[in-house]
C-alpha cells in the first residue's frame, strides 16, 4: 500500500471513529418529525439498512427507534413485507386529543396557580414571535407552536411531563400539520395562544383552562373534511 493510500485510510478511519453515533432517541425523533411533517408519507417503506446508512450507525438503534414509533402508531409492521409509515388514524387522533386535553389543562391550571418564571415568559414571547413570522411555513409554525406549549409544561415543576405529552400527541400532530395553513387559520391559533397566556399570567386557572379547551378543539373542525380529501393519508376508523 502506498504511503498516500495508507494516510487516506488512516484519515478515513479517524473520521469514522470520531463521528458522533446517532442515538435511539435522536433517530426516533428525526423519523418521527419526518412522518409528522409528511416528508415520509403514509405507505412509505422503511429500510433498516438505508436508515442505518443515513444515521451512520448500526441497524440495532434503528430497529429500536422503529419499535418505539410502532408503539406510537406512526409505523406498522406487515409480516413478510417490512415496516411502513402508517396512515393517520382518526380514532388514534381522538384518543390523543383526549389525553392531551387532560394533560394540557392540568398544566395551564398549575401554571396559573404558580405563576410563570421570567425564563418561561421569555421563551413564550419568542415562540409567539416565531409563529407570527412563520405563518406561511407549516413546519416552522408547528415547531413554534410546540415551543409555546413546552415552555409552559417545562415550567410547572413536573419532570418529563412534556415527554409524556409528545409521545401521546403524534397522530394529533399529523392532522395539525396537514391542516396548516389553509384549513386552520394560523391567526386564530396565535390569538388562542395569547388568550391562554393571558389566563396564566393573570393567575386565573379557569380562564386559562377555557382558553386551552377552545385551542385544542380547533383541529376537530376539519378532521372529517381532511379525511374525505386525503383517503390515501387518513383512515376514518372512528
Amino acid at each position: 500500500m502506498s504511503s498516500n493510500m495508507h494516510a487516506n485510510r488512516e484519515r478515513s478511519q479517524g473520521m469514522a471513529a470520531s463521528a458522533p453515533s446517532a442515538t435511539v432517541r435522536s433517530i426516533r425523533a428525526q423519523i418521527r418529525d419526518d412522518i409528522v411533517t409528511l416528508r415520509l408519507r403514509p405507505g412509505t417503506r422503511l429500510s433498516e439498512n438505508e436508515l442505518a446508512l443515513r444515521f451512520g450507525t448500526s441497524r440495532a438503534p434503528v430497529r429500536e427507534a422503529l419499535i418505539r414509533l410502532v408503539e406510537e402508531g406512526l409505523i406498522e409492521v406487515q409480516p413478510q413485507r417490512g415496516s411502513f409509515v402508517s396512515r393517520i388514524s382518526l380514532a388514534s387522533m381522538q384518543r390523543a386529543r383526549f389525553v392531551r386535553e387532560a394533560l394540557e389543562i392540568a398544566i395551564v391550571r398549575r401554571a396559573a396557580e404558580r405563576g410563570l418564571s421570567s425564563a418561561a415568559q421569555e421563551k413564550i414571547t419568542a415562540a409567539l414571535a416565531d409563529q407570527e413570522n412563520a405563518q406561511a411555513d407549516p413546519e416552522h409554525f408547528t415547531l413554534a407552536d410546540d415551543a409555546f406549549h413546552r415552555a409552559i409544561a417545562d415550567d410547572i415543576g413536573i419532570a418529563l411531563i412534556w415527554s409524556v405529552l409528545e409521545r401521546e400527541k403524534s397522530q394529533f400532530d399529523r392532522i395539525r400539520f396537514l391542516s396548516l395553513p389553509v384549513r386552520t387559520p394560523v391567526e386564530a391559533l396565535i390569538a388562542q395562544h395569547k388568550e391562554i397566556l393571558k389566563g396564566v399570567l393573570g393567575q386565573n386557572p379557569d380562564e386559562a383552562e377555557a382558553a386551552m379547551r377552545v385551542h385544542l378543539s380547533e383541529v376537530l373542525k376539519i378532521t372529517e373534511q381532511l379525511a374525505a380529501e386525503h383517503p390515501d393519508l387518513i383512515v376514518n376508523d372512528v
